[in-house]
Formats: structure tokens, sequence, C-alpha cells
């Protein structure tokens, strides 16, 4: 393990970052807000990232292994250092990294009691930390900074989101950023739908944010019920659609083949899960709560794309439906939206590849001599990646269970303690009970907060990134 690298690139990246909170800086100043705390987290950031790279060297070409030390401790680094300005405005270390961790994992859980009392610069980088987590910071250091060379590649499998990275180009920059680019201009037409629909330009841009990065943070307590307009509901449950789909896809249906996400047999699995999501909490909803048709629909279909893109927005409170809407919603917790999009959760290529594994499994009890490959898109999937596939799902699984016991112990109830830990594991956001869509997360004790701070950043590095680094095979030179 090359120490020296590590901490370089650590370094640049903590320059990046400080370069970042100055966009906040200047909101601050547009609405006369307190400077001092970007002015501070910009000072403490940029000049931490200067020392370390100019103390320690990046001599020689980069391995797997520094790649994945680099991408975990990033993002880490990227939740410590994004937390100052957290901290600078009252919030205690525990709630700053709490909330920090929760933007730029893209999670959405919040520890804030009274969200519109904080000033609007505030809420301004509670929501850019989710859209700058969303594509991934490291994806973006990489699609700005052109000496990491092939050293990027280290860094792309480490990050990217699915079982196998999807390169648009053979040279990873250009991968990142041509997703970067996509990831943009989605964005930018997002924010003019939004002001469209009579929203201000600030309550666009956040929103934006944290709709495209799957993140779910709202400058308002009641998130989208705030504004209690189906017009906006309906443009935010479109974008969250989208950002739940793979941005190759998106990328190749805008500029080679416009049938591109709809040959893709993920993309296909994804809308069916929805589409059957949403008619059982429809009928759920009008036979069980009373609602109309068109209420019923309206809320369910936003839920149904809000919880399954791990986005964690709501237009109303889900923790008042009865078990059986519940019970639709807690499964989709587990699915999550497809590889190469900014969503958290299993991801549904996992979930599909896992389904034909088992329809193989159940083939070849009754024909046991027969020949079965799993096919995804018309291609074999080799026996390795379903191993790996199946080792993620039993590591996952096996972490919800032991996050949700020790959140158990500490006093939670049974239904706060599982979608707590589901919730951040999957980077969702909301859960049930304690810890619904218009509560919080300070009810959790502290110990609890560190589990789930814990919970999102193995969440959102897809979990073999943080767990390799648990065997002593990692840190051997």
């Amino acid at each position: 393990m090359n120490y020296s690298v590590i901490l370089n690139v650590l370094g640049g990246l903590l320059r990046f970052l400080g370069a970042i909170m100055l966009v906040p800086l200047c909101v601050a100043v547009y609405y006369g807000d307190s400077l001092y705390p970007f002015l501070a987290a910009v000072i403490i950031t940029g000049m931490t990232g200067i020392l370390l790279s100019h103390r320690y060297k990046a001599t020689t070409e980069w391995k797997a292994r520094e790649g994945f030390a680099i991408v975990a401790f990033g993002w880490l680094a990227a939740a410590v250092f994004g937390s100052i300005p957290f901290m600078l405005d009252g919030f205690s270390p525990i709630n700053a990294i709490f909330e920090s961790m929760s933007g730029f994992t893209t999670t959405g859980a919040t520890v804030l009691l009274d969200i519109e009392t904080h000033s609007q610069s505030i809420l301004f980088w509670r929501s850019m930390t989710q859209w700058i987590g969303g594509m991934g910071i490291i994806m973006l250091f990489i699609a700005i900074l052109p000496k990491l060379g092939v050293a990027g590649r280290q860094l792309f499998r480490a990050e990217a989101p699915g079982p196998t990275e999807d390169k648009i180009k053979p040279r990873i920059r250009e991968t990142a950023k041509i997703l970067w680019m996509v990831y943009v201009f989605i964005s930018i037409i997002e924010v003019i739908a939004l002001l469209l629909a009579k929203m201000s330009l600030y309550d666009a841009v956040t929103h934006t944010f944290t709709t495209m990065a799957c993140g779910g943070f709202s400058p308002y307590s009641q998130s989208i019920a705030a504004f209690d307009s189906p017009l906006i509901e309906g443009i935010i449950t479109f974008f969250m659609f989208v950002a739940g789909a793979n941005f190759a896809l998106h990328y190749r249906t805008l500029y080679t083949d416009r049938k591109s996400l709809f040959k893709d047999d993920e993309f296909k699995f994804y809308s069916l899960v929805i589409a059957i999501a949403t008619l059982v909490l429809t009928f759920s909803l009008w036979k069980d709560m009373g609602e109309t048709i068109f209420n019923s629909f309206r809320y369910a279909v936003f839920q149904v794309i809000s919880i399954t893109t791990s986005t964690g927005f709501a237009t109303v409170d889900f923790n008042l439906w009865t078990d059986s809407g519940k019970i639709v919603l807690l499964a989709l917790m587990f699915v999550g939206g497809c590889a190469g999009s900014t969503s958290g959760g299993i991801k549904v290529v996992r979930i599909l590849l896992l389904l034909k594994y088992a329809q193989r499994a159940l083939f070849k009890s009754v024909h046991p001599r027969a020949v079965k490959p799993i096919k995804f898109n018309e291609k074999t999937v080799p026996d390795d990646v379903m191993q790996a596939i199946v080792s993620f799902v039993v590591i996952y699984i096996m972490i919800f269970a032991v996050s949700t016991a020790l959140l158990s112990l500490m006093g939670l109830d049974l239904v706060s303690s599982i979608t707590a830990s589901i919730a951040t594991l999957g980077n969702i956001g909301p859960g049930f009970g304690l810890v619904g869509p218009m509560a919080n997360f300070d009810v959790v004790p502290f110990v609890g907060k560190l589990v789930l701070i814990i919970n999102m950043w193995i969440g959102r590095l897809e979990v073999f990134t943080v767990i390799v680094m648990l065997t002593p095979e990692f840190w051997r030179r």
C-alpha cells in the first residue's frame, strides 16, 4: 500500500472541495447570511488539501488497492470537511457529520428539527452536497483533473455503481466527463421545468440538486408536500424516474441510439417494478385509506418512484398509511434504481440476475444435465459476476441485520430500527416510526448515529469498497 499516493490524491480532493465551497459562500453573500461558516470552511479545507498535496508526492502508478482506499477515505474526508459549515452554524459535531454524510451519500436522512429556521446558504449547501455526491465527487474529480491518467481507472472501478462498470469511452476520464455532462444537461432541463411550474429560482435549483442526485433533501420540513402542486409533483416524479435509470443509457439514447433505454433488460425490469408497485399501492390507498382514484394514483406513483430510486421525497406522511401500503414501500427500499444511476439500494440489475439465477436453479433441479446460461441484454453473464452478486447481497443483508440489532439494543422500536437501517444502508432517507417522512433522525442516540453514518458510507460505495479494507491482505505492502 502506497500511503503517499493516497494522501496526495486526498489533498487534491480537499483542494477541489474547498473551491466548490465558494459557491454557497456566494449564496451567503447574495442573501446576506453570515459568511463565517463558509469562509472558515473554504480556508480550513483548502489549506489542508494544499498541505497534503505538497507534503506527499504521487510518484508511482496506482494499484487497485490505492484506488479503493482513495475512494473510501475520499468520501469520509468529504463528509468530515463538508460538515464544517454545519458545525460553525451551531450543529453538534455528530449531527453535522451525519447531515454531511447524508448529503454526500445522497441518503437524505436528516437530523434537522425545524429546517426552515436555518439560513438559505446552509440549506443550499445541504442540497448541493447531494448533487455533488449524486454522480460522485470522485467521478467529478476524475473528469476535471487530467493528471490522473490511467490511475483514474482504479477510482472508477471502486466507485462505479453496479456489478459491472459501464464505460462509454476507452479512457475513463472521457467517460466521467460525458456522464457529468449528461447529469448537468438534465439538471438544467429540470430547473427550467420547475421555474415554468412557478417555483422560485432558489427552490428550483435546490430541488433539482436533490432530485437528480436521488437525494431527497428539501429546504422545507414538509418536503414536496409543502407546494401542494400536482404539476410540481409530476415534474419531480419524471426526473426522479430519469435519475434512477442508467446515465450511460441516457447518453446513448441522446447521442447514438434513440431506442437504447427500451432495449435494455434492466430498464425494462425497472419500469415493470415501478408500474406493478404503483398499481398495487394505488388500489391499497383507494380501498383502505378512502382516497379518490386520482389522489390514490398521485400519491402512489410519487412515493413508489421516490422510494425505488432512493430519493426519499414525500408528498404525504406515508407513516400514517395502512400496513399493506407500508409493506409495498418497505419491499421497494431493498430494490433501488438501476446500476449507473444516482440511486442507492441493491440495484435492479442484481435483483433481476438473482431471479434468473433462481429460475436456472429450479430448471436444473428438473434437468440436472442441461446447460442453461444466464443472459442479460442477450449476453451470457459469467459465473464470477453471479458469484459477486450473490456475495454482495449476502453481505448487504448481514450489514442490515447487524445495524438493525444494534439500533434495537439502543432502545429504538423494531419498526424504527429496521427502516432506519435499510433507509441509510440503501441511501433512501426516511423510514417508518420515529424516522418517518415528516420526522427526523435526531431521536437516534449518539452511538446509533455513528452506526447509521457507517451504513450510509458503506451503502454509497456499494459495500465491497469499504468491506475489502477490513481484510488483513488489503493493508499488506
